[in-house]
């Protein structure tokens, strides 16, 4: 069985083709720039990668050439696409609806774009990615993987606000999270280097990428994540501010004349690491630019460490004690002083890092000290892994 996972963005298509007997890759790419100058693909197969430059109008063209690509006889993996069974999709965003994967019908796109106001963003390109695929696949089945689907296991007075209750009986007001099928891989592989069941275990798993954040996984449940109603909620990300006092937004409304598309959009993409430096979202460029002695650079590393060491704490006092922390995604896997950083003067917790240990970038390590109480993780998330796997568990 061969499945091919989408994550659609508003501009891009990221894809990997899947042999689940074996659960190998057998190619994985990225279509970028879709509808702006410059658009291209990228895949790799076997180590070797090609690059493909053309016009790519919307998305449509954009699958197109995916298809044109895997199924090319010089530098494709398979000779049609209907070797392809299923497609699994990437979504953000399930409210209410989904706690788990599920096979996509009309009901469940409408559901898709009912949640689209709680992930503006993502949902609509998650949902253009699901109708073009299967336009050009209608003999595949299509799955849809929820982000915000692990998160809902968790307990009523977690996931509420403190609003009039009637606000979340009208519109659903509440805590949904993200990131969940990152989360619910690495809590489980964590749970397997251990050798212990993950029923038994207290995890806390950090997300760190440009979008970020931490999750208390309790008995192998989501029992607390940073992200609220919406991915704007906990740490502070890339552009993105985090957690911030209410009142300061109509404060900064009337002050700057904004209006609520405004003031969104400066809490969402003006905002986090680039809005506190001034330089950049991206954490690389914070590092090297605070290492020059850029004090708004050194700021916001300090700000965005901060922030992650608050959210360990306050989950370790939720669930009574932590086992093991993970770190995972673009930062959590490759930022080796930043996790340390992070992991500094938590040894009242029982977290104590082995810095040998820690000077390793994306592969799955074990780099806490052998004396530290609680076991500390990189590992490599695998989003798409999930995804193919609840879609294969679906099909059969």
């Amino acid at each position: 069985m061969k499945i091919l996972v989408i994550n659609s963005g508003s501009s891009s298509i990221k894809y990997q083709l899947i042999n689940m007997k074996s659960e190998s890759v057998l190619a994985k790419g990225l279509v970028e720039r879709i509808g702006i100058e410059g658009s291209r693909l990228e895949q790799e197969v076997n180590g070797e990668e090609i690059e493909i430059e053309q016009e790519i109008a919307d998305h449509g063209v954009g699958m197109e050439l995916v298809i044109d690509t895997l199924t090319n006889k010089e530098t494709g993996v398979i000779s049609s696409v209907d070797e392809i069974n299923a497609v699994g999709h990437r979504v953000v965003q399930g409210g209410k609806y989904f706690d788990k994967s599920v096979i996509i019908d009309q009901d469940v796109k409408e559901k898709i774009e009912e949640c689209a106001t709680l992930a503006p963003l993502h949902n609509p390109p998650n949902l253009m990615g699901i109708e073009v695929c299967e336009e050009l696949m209608p003999h595949a089945k299509q799955i849809a993987t929820f982000d915000s689907a692990f998160h809902q296991t968790m307990p009523e007075e977690i996931y509420m606000y403190a609003l009039p209750y009637e606000l979340y009986e009208k519109h659903d007001i509440r805590r949904y999270g993200a990131h969940g099928t990152s989360h619910k891989f690495v809590a489980k592989k964590v749970a397997k280097e251990m050798s212990q069941p993950i029923e038994d275990l207290k995890i806390i798993t950090c997300h760190l990428g440009n979008g970020a954040s931490v999750t208390a996984v309790k008995n192998g449940k989501s029992y607390d994540t940073s992200m609220g109603l919406t991915p704007l909620e906990g740490l502070v990300m890339g552009t993105r501010c985090g957690d911030l006092d209410p009142a300061a937004v109509p404060f900064i409304m009337e002050k700057e004349d904004l209006n609520p598309q405004e003031m969104d959009d400066l809490m969402n993409n003006e905002s986090g690491l680039k809005g506190i430096s001034g330089i950049s979202s991206d954490m690389r460029d914070i590092g090297e630019a605070a290492a020059e002695g850029n004090e708004r650079a050194q700021l916001a590393l300090d700000m965005f460490v901060g922030r992650v060491k608050k959210y360990i704490g306050s989950y370790t006092a939720e669930m009574n004690g932590v086992d093991a922390i993970v770190f995972t995604a673009g930062i959590g896997e490759n930022a080796i002083e930043l996790r340390e950083q992070i992991c500094s003067n938590l040894d009242y917790l029982g977290i104590e890092l082995d810095s040998v240990k820690n000077d390793v970038r994306g592969a799955t390590t074990e780099i806490s000290a052998d004396e530290s109480n609680v076991k500390v993780y990189v590992i490599p998330t695998n989003e798409e892994l999930v995804i193919a796997r609840d879609a294969k568990k679906l099909i059969d």
